[in-house]
């Protein structure tokens, strides 16, 4: 009898230590754990390797002859696919190159790559030695580029030469020298994946070029074996945008890790061995970290790793021709993909040039699924479409529709029901839960499942404050909405200045920081105003220094430009707006979230403890000049 979910929910809650001690017995450890929860997390006492349940374990097994990666890039109309015995030759052989570099268990490894499979393979061969990877996203700019160099300290950095864009590449060698210069702490050296489209240059002495080094490893036969780490070792740290300058190292342990995402791959994604499973997403973000490497690998799948775009490589039909190419059962995409195609090929013509037999579900994440883009997604698919919800912080699904437990109702606009792990409850200032169907803060009841973030790296005071501080026995999950008398989740705004762009998430005071470097800017404010296509887009005002004399449009173009140079094209920051003054209450606090309602053409209303109400009408107008803020 297949169990149910509300039985799996209530057996974990009945007994959470006897649930994972359960989940635990499918990952291969070279110690068991002496306590399923112990005072240092999770799987207190075991030891284990992920590389090995992730690789080595399956060709132990004899499936080494299975497809484990293909990589389809679109940007070069090519496809290479890899066994898990070709790709535990090349995770093995880039161990021996970062062993020859002097990398040992706990040293840090800075990974700054496009989509190829490299960036895999250099994911992997840290976990085989026990080295704690950062993955940063390709093409993040050298000055945020140096200060995640600066937080993890890494002993090395692996890159790549370039990365493709439709109609342009981004020199990523440029950008990693000057975030190196920038940086305090200087990498020993850097490993460089040169490829045709742009040759970078190297620092002699201390720039190797990755098929040099491969070539050595291979010459001296150096393949180490898998290192044995503690379950509550860093298997990675990933940063994310914080609300404050500074950096969150998000960090991921090994054991518990493993346990969640296996646990996930079968019961909320409906994946068996052997099956193809393709996240659309990239290595830099948590979902490429989570659901293109480590869990369709630890459950025996066959992961799509894609260079390309929903649309513009070459068109909006490519989705489809992944999926029927490489025999896809599942995708995995952020929302806004989907409404970038349905853009392009509003009526959904071209999936029927394709054979899709093979594909079953697609599931969103990443960002708000808006009710009109999952409709639109089941008509043009005729397929389950399944919204769920998580973090960067907690790594796996939080809430979702688990379709290998039991395929429940769709409500749409919600990402489903709790998963076991999970004690999602809604709850006002003061921590006391809320009725069904009123809004409040989302928290997690503690203590967080396995693989959510233990602490963040070297920082945590940071943690406690950002996560435990605000709700004393919950985890802050900085997400407002409400349940439904069904327990059902509604997701509907953050709580704090963090806004998603296309499933990115990007803290607007990070942009308010570069803005007010420029010298003309006086003050300024930066807030996420809805956008059909990316969720949402930052919108800048700028407050002009008494006595400068220059037009306008030139200052807002150095605006755009300067959060492009310091944040990165990943902010999408097109829209600077010059005001007279910012609508503030009386201590001086800048009322976001009321210009936001006012851009997003929302009924709104003066706060009681507003400053001087006319400066809303001010925005207003402001809003308009630039096109937004127009009544529903």
């Amino acid at each position: 009898m297949m169990s149910t979910y509300r039985d799996t929910y209530a057996g974990w809650k009945k007994n959470p230590h006897g649930f994972w001690a359960d989940a635990a017995k499918d990952i291969e450890w070279v110690k068991p754990a002496d306590e399923i929860y112990g005072p240092d997390g999770w799987f207190s006492g075991a030891i284990c390797n992920t590389c090995w349940n992730a690789v080595d374990r399956h060709v132990a097994d004899g499936r080494g002859e299975q497809l484990a990666l293909i990589y389809d890039s679109a940007m070069l109309g090519k496809v290479k696919r890899f066994t898990y015995a070709q790709l535990l030759d090349k995770v093995a052989t880039f161990a021996g190159v970062l062993q020859r570099h002097g990398v040992v268990k706990g040293d840090r490894v800075v990974i700054y790559m496009p989509m190829v499979p490299q960036a895999v393979v250099a994911m992997l061969a840290c976990a085989r030695l026990g080295a704690i990877h950062s993955v940063v996203f390709g093409g993040f700019a050298p000055k945020e580029l140096a200060t995640r160099i600066d937080d993890a300290k890494p002993r090395l950095v692996v890159t790549a030469s370039c990365g493709l864009e439709p109609g342009r590449v981004i020199h990523y060698k440029p950008l990693l020298d000057e975030a190196i210069a920038l940086s305090a702490s200087k990498p020993a050296a850097c490993i460089v994946l040169q490829r045709q489209q742009s040759e970078a240059t190297l620092v002699e002495g201390r720039d190797f070029d990755w098929a040099d080094e491969m070539e050595r490893a291979r010459a001296a036969g150096a393949k180490p074996a898998c290192v044995p780490v503690a379950a509550t070792d860093p298997l990675y740290v990933l940063y994310t945008s914080g609300t404050t300058g500074k950096p969150k190292g998000v960090v991921r342990d090994n054991g518990g890790h493993m346990v969640a995402l296996k646990w996930s791959m079968k019961n909320v994604y409906d994946m068996n061995p052997g099956d193809v499973f393709w996240a659309a997403s990239d290595v830099g973000w948590v979902v490429g970290h989570s659901y293109i490497v480590y869990a369709p690998l630890l459950q025996g799948c066959t992961t799509v790793l894609f260079e390309g775009k929903p649309v513009g490589t070459p068109d909006a039909g490519t989705y489809w021709r992944v999926i029927a190419e490489h025999g896809v059962k599942a995708l995995f995409t952020a929302p806004t993909a989907f409404r970038a195609i349905r853009k392009e090929d509003p009526k959904a013509e071209l999936v029927k040039d394709y054979d899709l037999s093979k594909f079953e579900v697609l599931y969103l994440a990443g960002e708000r699924g808006d009710p009109d883009t999952i409709q639109w997604s089941e008509r043009a698919l005729n397929r389950p479409v399944i919204d769920h919800w998580w973090q960067t912080e907690s790594g796996w699904p939080m809430a979702a529709n688990p379709m290998g437990l039991e395929r429940l109702p769709v409500k749409y606009g919600s990402p489903g029901v709790a998963m076991p792990g999970y004690d999602i409850q809604v709850v006002d200032e003061s921590s006391k839960p809320v009725p069904a169907n009123t809004t409040g803060a989302i928290v997690v009841k503690l203590p967080l499942p396995p693989g959510c973030l233990p602490t963040l790296w070297h920082n945590e005071a940071g943690f406690r404050d950002a996560y435990l501080a605000d709700y004393p026995g919950f985890y802050k999950t900085a997400d407002a909405g409400y349940l439904d008398e069904d327990g059902y989740l509604y997701v509907m705004s953050r709580t704090d200045d963090i806004i998603n762009v296309a499933g990115h998430r990007l803290s607007t005071g990070g942009m308010e920081e570069v803005l007010a470097g420029h010298p003309d800017v006086a003050e300024c404010a930066v807030i996420g105003v809805a956008d059909a296509m990316k969720g949402q887009v930052p919108v800048g005002f700028l407050v002009i220094n008494k006595g400068v004399d220059r037009p306008a449009a030139e200052i807002e173009r150095e605006a755009v430009q300067l959060v492009r140079d310091k944040i990165g094209p990943v902010a999408a920051f097109k829209t600077a707006i010059i005001v007279q003054r910012l609508p503030k209450t009386r201590s001086g606090k800048i009322l976001r979230g009321t210009m936001r309602k006012i851009a997003d053409g929302e009924a709104w209303t003066p706060p009681a403890t507003i400053d001087d109400p006319a400066i809303l009408t001010e925005i207003g107008e402001a809003l308009g000049g630039a096109g937004y803020a127009k009544k529903g």
